[in-house]
């Protein structure tokens, strides 16, 4: 038996903690805020940011229940879907992709990828994906399959909670309040869970219409174990709906690569600074405050 709370994946070599660094921008000084970038996307090339915290409890509970076979869901661009490949070849788990709507060929990068780690890739219609998490549908899959490990879409669950709990603990700086991109809620959900006293978490939904996170980050923080009242999502940064972007939104991100040296994910994190910069200069934030930004992601694939 594997014990959970020691375990890390062999060979995997994580950066942990990861980097922090202060963005030095016009806007800020004229606010008196001062934001930091959490660069999660640097904690290991293939299971970077959000995929490395939300997996690790979950392998670690494949690993120790001797499952020889992950499953999970995901849509055509899905980093979740690419992590779980790339977990799988790594540490000998086979991996099976359940992807929402029909097969396209060739394949784009994101499905060529979890291909090249091994992984057998399967296609649900949009109506039977909805009801993905139903004994039914999981069943079906059992009978086709065979036995497998079951790891939500996204990732979120009460072991990837856990995992990013421990993101604030990581942190030597003063703050007062970590935002994140949301997109099932997991992140924010830990986050929050795991913030001493006196700090907030602000939560950037990627999703049109996501004030349903709401409800998802209550329920994942009481599956975890842990429900708390210091976190809010933002729901005016999703600029059209998940994976979709603006002239507006493209301008920002050329801008802050050119400015600061970092290109941004445009499905999640490019969304989430835009908000963060945007809501610190209508002035929502204190002056004096000083704001933890988690870069959750790097910029190799169009959603996540």
């Amino acid at each position: 038996m594997v014990a959970e709370s020691s375990w890390t994946p062999p060979g995997m070599d994580p950066l942990l903690p990861s980097p922090v660094q202060e963005l030095h921008d016009e806007s800020l000084a004229a606010r008196q805020v001062r934001v930091f970038l959490k660069r999660d996307d640097l904690i290991h090339p293939e299971l970077p940011g959000n995929k490395w915290r939300k997996l690790k409890y979950n392998l670690a509970a494949a690993a120790a229940s001797g499952q020889h076979t992950l499953l999970t869901f995901g849509g055509a661009y899905s980093n979740h879907i690419r992590a779980v490949a790339a977990a799988g070849r790594h540490l000998g788990f086979a991996t099976i992709g359940v992807i929402r709507g029909e097969e396209h060929l060739p394949l784009n990068p994101t499905l060529a990828y979890t291909r090249e780690q091994g992984m057998t890739l399967t296609y649900l219609d949009r109506t039977t994906y909805r009801a993905k998490g139903s004994p039914e549908v999981v069943d079906a899959l059992r009978r086709r399959f065979g036995d497998f490990f079951l790891l939500p879409e996204g990732g979120s669950n009460a072991a990837a909670v856990r995992g990013a709990a421990e993101l604030p603990a990581e942190l030597t700086i003063p703050y007062d309040v970590i935002c994140c991109a949301c997109g099932t809620g997991g992140t924010l959900a830990g986050i929050a869970a795991g913030l001493p006293p006196g700090k907030r978490a602000i939560g950037f939904s990627a999703l049109k219409g996501g004030g349903f996170l709401v409800d998802d980050v209550r329920r994942l923080q009481r599956e975890y174990g842990h429900e708390t009242t210091n976190w809010m999502i933002e729901l005016d940064y999703h600029f059209g709906g998940f994976a979709l972007r603006n002239a507006e939104l493209d301008r920002f991100i050329r801008d802050f690569n050119k400015r600061h040296g970092i290109e941004l994910e445009r499905v999640y994190v490019a969304k989430m600074l835009y908000g963060v910069l945007d809501t610190v200069r209508r002035g929502k934030f204190t002056a004096g405050e000083s704001i933890v930004a988690v870069v959750t992601g790097p910029p190799y694939s169009l959603a996540s």
